[in-house]
């Protein structure tokens, strides 16, 4: 199982997907379940920044630097959207300090 998601841990798109762009949003197909899923342009940034592996807290920062939003709420939200991706099994989550 993977480790829990915190601001620490480290997520990564999963291998087992392919995705693409539609304007400003973009499609996610989960090659596992054959599922496709949408992203609103803030989510497809999200997801653009995940194609490497990186903190949540990476994450938040580059969301907050880019959109208007407070950080706490930024965090809230992206925890959030980070724990249904990673049940859906598009990411793949690691302990802080993991490769």
């Amino acid at each position: 199982m993977d480790a829990t998601l915190s601001v620490h841990s480290i997520v990564v798109a999963a291998k087992e997907q392919v995705s693409c762009l539609l304007g400003e949003e973009s499609a996610i197909l989960n090659m596992k379940n054959s599922v496709y899923y949408g992203m609103n342009a803030v989510g497809t940034r999200i997801w653009t920044l995940l194609k490497q592996p990186r903190s949540v807290s990476e994450l938040r920062d580059a969301v907050v630097d880019e959109y208007d939003v407070e950080p706490q709420r930024c965090e809230r939200d992206l925890l959030e959207l980070l724990e249904q991706m990673r049940r859906e099994g598009l990411i793949e989550v690691r302990r802080a300090g993991a490769a």
